[in-house]
């Protein structure tokens, strides 16, 4: 099955197909719909029919039986030409009723009705009168009217059949029409199921490419399926890949070279400040040993800023294409401490772990470096004999970790600026080497990449950071954006 040439038309027809089963549903609907008001119509109709021409019919054999019963009496000629235009009226409303749609029963009770009508019309007609007619023409009279009440009983049974009719031609018809309801709903179902993932494929496909980029896997050709206008934007997303590739290959191509370029010259110069400070050259006095100590020092301090300003770069670089897994937060801050113990133990510093058994889905990696980077800060600027708290516990859907030290901790207006790259706040660190300010700035990257956060909260005395992390890894997409 191919695809329309655009992802309008993709719609359309797939919009169409799920229509037309819905669309011949209510077209059946109408359609016995308006049969059934058809045949109520001519249930009407003949209910009516029958009800006018019985209740006719019986007038006039009232009429016939008073004509009858005075002609038994009296000849009379006068009498006998009403009894003859009576008796045509009644054949002809007999005929009416007879076209009806009577059932076979109703048809024997008209039909003998017209018998005894007749058999009493010759009777009377036969002229001279013979002994013994006016008895008979009584005997027919009383027989006729007994019959009327048969012929007036038809207009009912008609209107009762007609209603049992239409009362069984509806049920039927909305049995149809549930049975309809239902096949028509599971085809629908079916068809929307059916183009749901065709429809999908293609923009599936476009959101994996969209990951694969976010992701920085520049190596894998990107192919979209589906519409024209699709396979075009898929195929400006291969060549935003390519691109893409070739930007990350010269960025990497400049660290190398920066890197070699600066680290060269900066080696020769510690070096060259070392052997100074160990007076291979000959003795330095006083001044020069300070002015060498110094050298020293800020070559030590460049180095450094050079090598987190690279790990800086490559961080940013994976903090966009994480590999959540489950893992055990207890054991993973317990590993993330374990480096620091000794300088703790060095500085006097007492350590309080409490952590809860607790499993999430993250990058290990990237928490680790979250979790060693806010211990390592609290090593650094916590007094000999302070204190540090760890803390890890679940607050429903998420994770938290509290670092707390005993340092001199963060003023109000530098909590949000704390986490820019390359900051620097007025608390100095006890060691002599202070930091480059990146280490905040790449694990809110990786906090962030996780779908999470990093706070510094209000404390009485020292720095308190709070990370919250999602306990179940969320949409990549969602943590590129």
């Amino acid at each position: 099955m191919g695809y329309p040439r655009s992802f309008l038309g993709l719609l359309l027809a797939g919009f169409t197909l799920v229509a037309l089963p819905l669309v011949g549903a209510l077209a059946y609907s109408a359609w016995n719909t308006e049969r059934l008001t058809e045949q109520s119509r001519n249930a009407v109709y003949s209910a009516s029919q029958a009800a006018r021409a019985s209740r006719s019919l019986v007038n006039r054999i009232g009429s016939i039986e008073r004509l009858a019963q005075q002609m038994a009496v009296v000849n009379d000629a006068d009498l006998a030409a009403d009894f003859v235009r009576v008796h045509r009226s009644f054949k002809q409303v007999a005929d009416e009723l007879m076209l009806l749609p009577l059932e076979e029963q109703q048809l024997v009770a008209l039909k003998k009705t017209v018998d005894q009508e007749q058999g009493l019309y010759e009777s009377l007609s036969t002229l001279p009168w013979r002994k013994g007619d006016a008895r008979r023409v009584g005997r027919l009279t009383a027989e006729l009217a007994e019959n009327a009440q048969e012929v007036l009983a038809i207009s009912y049974l008609v209107a009762d059949r007609e209603v049992l009719r239409l009362r069984h031609n509806a049920e039927t018809v909305q049995r149809q029409l549930i049975l309809l309801v239902i096949f028509s709903t599971a085809v629908v179902l079916t068809i929307s199921l059916a183009l749901t993932r065709y429809i999908s494929r293609p923009i599936a496909e476009l959101d994996a490419a969209i990951r694969q980029l976010g992701g920085a896997d520049f190596a894998r050709r990107i192919t979209v399926r589906g519409p024209e206008d699709l396979q075009s934007l898929g195929e400006r997303l291969d060549w935003l890949r390519r691109r893409l590739a070739e930007l990350e290959a010269e960025k990497n191509r400049f660290l190398r070279h920066l890197s070699h370029e600066l680290k060269t010259p900066l080696t020769a110069l510690r070096e060259g400040a070392e052997l100074l400070n160990d007076q291979v050259g000959g003795p330095l006095a006083p001044p020069q040993r300070q002015v060498v100590s110094i050298m020293r020092d800020n070559s030590v301090k460049l180095q450094r800023l050079i090598e987190d300003l690279l790990d800086y770069q490559r961080a940013l670089h994976a903090a966009a294409s994480l590999a959540p897994k489950p893992l055990s937060l207890d054991s993973l801050v317990r590993d993330a401490v374990r480096p620091h113990e000794l300088v703790m133990q060095s500085k006097a510093q007492s350590l309080t772990l409490e952590l809860d058994k607790l499993t999430v889905e993250v990058d290990g990696e990237k928490l680790f470096s979250i979790v060693d980077n806010l211990v390592g800060n609290a090593v650094k600027f916590t007094p000999p004999g302070g204190t540090i708290a760890v803390s890890a516990r679940a607050n429903g859907g998420d994770a938290v970790i509290d670092v707390i030290d005993s340092g001199p901790g963060v003023p109000a207006e530098e909590r949000e600026a704390i986490f820019d790259s390359f900051f620097r706040g007025r608390a100095k660190a006890s060691g002599r080497i202070e930091g480059t300010g990146l280490g905040l700035a790449i694990a809110r990257e990786f906090a962030e990449a996780h779908g999470g956060r990093i706070d510094v909260l209000a404390s009485a005395r020292g720095a308190h950071f709070r990370v919250t992390l999602p306990r179940r890894a969320r949409s990549r997409l969602a943590v590129a954006a």
